[in-house]
């Protein structure tokens, strides 16, 4: 086999392989290694490796199975983690020159889970400065690169995982979602991201409240078995998480074998409220949602409708803000990110009603799906409002020549961090130009099991896993 072959092999194939010693970790993890250090420079997907801990995690992992020692399901298989959840031992920085030199003295759940599985961590993903923003880029790191066009972002916040697994660095990666964070960089960088229900992967440690009731965690991959293994792994609650969900006593990764027998899927290019959509993104996922025709499922437009939810975002994450970096600001503004300067001044402004009647709002928009779940079992929208832009670009004045709101271009992932729903993004087409694009599937409250049932149904008639891109 060769080692370009390797790199953008399953999770599962590689443990496999280990498993029987055909290719012994030691030498799968010096494969990956010796991709990292030629790709990464180009990509700048990773902000600090791990190699040293890899090499040692490897060694275990062989003579694990050489003593015939129970194996870990994930003995032996490289992983990456974003820069927001903790590494113990191991420089976290948030991608803010406030904790350029910090580090933990203890692992994230998920991480200290995916390690207990018995993974190999390559190292750290890049992300945006406490993941404020949907282009990866910061002060310490610079910039992440689109593996399908250099000029393009990756997305973000988890712009770094995207870019690692796209690139063949690494086939799992742990990311985190505060209002699209797993699926945009997925859409981007032509992976399949999980945003799992809020609270299926306990958030634990975590620094300030900001996003507390936002943010989940996921994984990012190129085959959709491999995020069902992923979360099989990290699900499950956690005391120090009262968000934090009680078991299911199912194996996703076993589960997704079987394809349901019937679904009624709605999809709406617009939820109600979304004012443009690019072109070649709209003809992609119209065309991609009648593939599921092909299995007898039920598939028509959904009459869904939201009002923007845009102001229900931002009072639910900018006092928050302020929150945690109120402080900070006098000593260390010039060194952080301008609009996120200018986010936290906003969010000091904000008052206790506004908050309350924020949440009032997201219950509101839940009752709306709760509504619309009783006649469905699935809603599909494309991902991103359109394909990865240029590097210079924070947030997309227009699109298809339209004024935009700041927030239009992600308008179809946030409304699911405010409600907790389960959401995958999954390729489904690319532009003229070669760039990926997603279509995002949406699950009712608690059924991620459905969610990865419909993804793998749709990998195996529109498989999107032989594209590569091309750094030579």
């Amino acid at each position: 086999m060769r080692k370009d072959d390797i790199c953008y092999s399953s999770a599962c194939a590689i443990a496999d392989l280990i498993k029987r010693q055909e290719i012994p970790a030691e030498e799968i993890t010096e494969i990956f290694i010796e991709r990292i250090e030629r790709i990464n420079p180009i990509v700048n997907a990773y902000c600090t490796l791990t190699l040293d801990i890899a090499r040692d995690q490897a060694k275990k992992s062989d003579r694990a199975v050489k003593k015939g020692e129970k194996l870990g399901i994930l003995n032996g298989v490289p992983a990456s983690v974003k820069d927001l959840l903790l590494m113990k031992g191991v420089r976290t920085t948030f991608g803010s020159k406030i904790y350029e030199n910090y580090v933990p003295d203890e692992d994230s759940v998920a991480l200290q889970r995916i390690k207990d599985a018995g993974s190999v961590i390559l190292g750290k993903t890049n992300a945006p400065e406490f993941g404020y923003k949907g282009v990866t880029d910061n002060r310490i790191f610079g910039s992440t690169r689109n593996p399908w066009n250099l000029e393009r972002i990756s997305g973000g916040s988890s712009g770094g995982a995207g870019a690692a697994v796209a690139s063949g660095l690494g086939p799992l990666a742990i990311g985190s979602d505060g209002a699209g964070s797993i699926r945009i960089p997925s859409s981007f960088c032509g992976c399949y991201g999980l945003k799992p229900h809020f609270g299926r992967v306990p958030r634990y440690p975590t620094h300030g409240i900001e996003a507390a009731s936002l943010a989940h965690v996921g994984p990012i991959v190129r085959y959709v078995k491999d995020a069902a293994l992923m979360l099989d792994v990290m699900k499950g609650p956690h005391h120090a998480d009262y968000f934090s969900l009680p078991t299911q006593n199912i194996s996703y990764l076993q589960g997704i074998e079987e394809k349901p027998k019937k679904l009624k899927i709605g999809f709406s290019m617009t939820l109600g409220f979304s004012k443009a959509l690019d072109h070649e993104v709209e003809k992609s996922v119209l065309n991609a949602v009648q593939n599921f025709e092909q299995f007898d499922w039920i598939v028509e437009e959904s009459k869904i409708k939201m009002r923007n939810p845009e102001a229900i975002l931002a009072s639910l994450s900018m006092p928050g803000i302020a929150h945690d970096l109120g402080s900070k600001l006098n000593k260390w503004r010039d060194q952080m990110d301008k609009n996120l300067v200018l986010m936290v001044e906003a969010g000091k402004r904000w008052k206790a009603t506004e908050v309350e009647n924020a949440k009032l709002k997201r219950k509101k928009l839940t009752e709306i799906l709760y509504r619309y779940f009783k006649e469905y079992d699935l809603l599909i929208t494309p991902t991103t409002a359109l394909p990865a832009f240029d590097l210079k670009v924070q947030n997309p004045a227009q699109i298809n020549e339209k004024k935009v709101s700041l927030l239009a271009w992600v308008s179809f992932t946030y409304p699911f961090n405010i409600t907790g729903h389960p959401a995958a993004s999954i390729p489904c087409g690319w532009t003229k130009d070669g760039l990926p694009i997603g279509l995002q599937i949406i699950g009712s409250r608690f059924d991620e099991l459905t969610v990865l049932q419909t993804s793998k149904a749709f990998e195996e008639i529109a498989p999107w896993q032989d594209k590569r891109p091309k750094f030579d």
